[in-house]
């Protein structure tokens, strides 16, 4: 029978009403008793209001295996679009977990893969709001194909538009590969889970006894094993630090970072910063008060702050300007370099040069950290990530050395013999291969071994070595440092030297891609 116009759009307002239902009433009271928002739910608290327009609405399953073309439900699972955060445009997909648990078919992977194209096309961030089962196991080789595709596409939009993930329930098995490769992972503390494996499935394999919280949950990824960036108490704390981040990078590659409109004084000057490294060398400080206190006021937004605590990552601002800051903390371990705190380090680095964010580091750093278990974990092939990614990088680098530079690990901190743009150093700045004790004890082993007191002589030896080097002249008259600055001028030569460097090109040598020492 041929509808009229007025059924037809009757029809249409009907099967709209049902996509919108998703998995229906008691399974989107069941996501609320978990403390969860529903797919549309969480688009509604993350885009501006009015501004998501949704594609693929009416898509379905074409499995017909175990009586599946019985259970066909509009969206098959995940809502997928376009809409505006902070009044730029952000594609997005929102898995629908009151839908066969928002487990990913054939067509749920290809409404995914969608937005991700249009985003690529387009030069606009992708979000994923994932809250997935995992693969539909009626589909078998279907579901993992779809994966597949996915993983493809975040690999070809990697460097390219930004990506981030939003885990807000499970992430099982093959579905955790795809946040893996996005650029951040944001959970959400209690409700969210990711492992490659189960707790039933590794207590068969391997007789050990773990729950999802442990095994999964966003403690355990953001403390020990660095898989996310960040862990938020509900999903709207979530959203908003995902919306945050967006904040701090531009579209794509082809922009520049953004630059918001700043009450801060470029050239305030801080008399704190003058009194704030402690007389004893030996004596750690707040590297954390240090970014606050030179950035734009309340900007700094920190990544991954439970995971390598000896290196500080995050985005802030200088007159309005988004950079991406690298610190070592002197609060952990002395601030020195490990494995964790390097690849952590070198992973922000090349995020901030494929999005074109200047980089800013403040050095305080005795070396990399000696020991067995470094050595044995790989210290040489993972401190060389973070060396190679500052080297690579061809935004605006400037490096602010507070106190301790030493050995190795003074070249990997964006020194000027690996390109930095500005290298600058407070009168507190120890510039050397190690520190005066250790030294002495190499150099002056046998004079101080022969002398009457040998302590005594020890003692003259070492501030002999510390007035002669614990200090920034040497490097400064070699040229390896451009100037010796106060404290509290810090923040006006910062914004200076981004306005110095705002037109910065660099041309690398042409080739397919480097080979990163992973």
């Amino acid at each position: 029978m041929t509808l009229t116009t007025a059924q037809s759009i009757e029809k249409l307002h009907r099967e709209r009403s049902k996509a919108i239902e998703g998995g229906g009433s008691k399974r989107v009271e069941a996501q609320h008793k978990k403390g969860k928002m529903t797919a549309r739910e969480r688009i509604a608290e993350f885009v501006d209001p009015g501004t998501f327009t949704e594609f693929d609405a009416f898509v379905v399953h074409n499995c017909s295996d175990f009586a599946m073309e019985k259970q066909k439900v509009l969206g098959d699972g995940v809502v997928t679009g376009c809409g505006k955060v902070n009044g730029r445009d952000v594609y997005l997909f929102a898995q629908d977990f009151t839908v066969f648990g928002g487990s990913l078919s054939e067509m749920h992977a290809k409404k995914i893969c969608k937005v991700m194209d249009l985003a690529v096309q387009n030069g606009a961030p992708v979000v994923g709001l994932n809250d997935s089962g995992g693969a539909r196991i009626q589909e078998g080789v279907a579901s993992l194909g779809g994966y597949a595709e996915i993983f493809y596409r975040n690999t070809l939009a990697s460097g390219v538009v930004p990506q981030i993930s939003a885990i807000l329930g499970p992430c099982a098995g093959g579905a955790v590969y795809s946040p893996a490769i996005t650029d951040f992972i944001v959970m959400t503390q209690h409700t969210s889970h990711m492992f490659i494996t189960g707790p039933d499935v590794i207590k068969t394999v391997t007789g050990e006894e773990i729950d999802f919280e442990t095994l999964g949950g966003a403690e355990t990824h953001n403390v020990k094993s660095g898989v996310a960036d960040a862990a938020c108490s509900d999903e709207y704390e979530t959203l908003q630090f995902v919306k945050n981040l967006l904040s701090y990078m531009p579209q794509n590659n082809l922009e520049s970072a953004p630059v918001v409109p700043c009450t801060d004084p470029t050239d305030r000057a801080d008399a704190e910063l003058n009194t704030l490294i402690p007389d004893n060398p030996n004596q750690p400080y707040s590297m954390h008060d240090v970014i606050k206190r030179v950035c734009d006021s309340g900007s700094f937004l920190e990544v991954q702050p439970l995971y390598a605590k000896n290196l500080i990552i995050g985005f802030a601002r200088l007159g309005g300007q988004s950079v991406g800051i690298v610190a070592n903390n002197p609060m952990a371990l002395a601030g020195v370099l490990d494995i964790n705190a390097s690849i952590k380090g070198a992973r922000f680095v090349r995020f901030c040069d494929s999005f074109n964010i200047p980089l800013v580091v403040f050095t305080d750093v005795p070396g990399f950290l000696p020991g067995t278990a470094q050595e044995f974990g790989g210290i040489i092939k993972h401190g060389a990530k973070l060396l190679y990614a500052f080297s690579e990088a061809s935004v605006p680098r400037f490096t602010v050395i507070t106190r301790k530079a030493y050995g190795g690990a003074y070249d990997v901190m964006n020194s000027k013999h690996i390109g930095a743009d500005l290298n600058v150093a407070w009168p507190s700045a120890e510039i050397a291969v190690m520190g005066p004790e250790g030294a002495c004890n190499i150099i002056f082993k046998n004079e101080i071994a022969q002398a009457e007191n040998p302590e005594a002589k020890r003692k003259e030896l070492i501030e002999a070595y510390r007035d002669t080097f614990a200090n920034p002249y040497v490097a400064a008259s070699k040229g390896f440092i451009d100037d010796i600055i106060e404290p509290r001028e810090t923040r006006r030569v910062l914004v200076t030297a981004l306005k110095m460097n705002a037109n910065k090109r660099k041309n690398l040598p042409r080739r397919k891609h480097g080979n990163i020492p992973l």
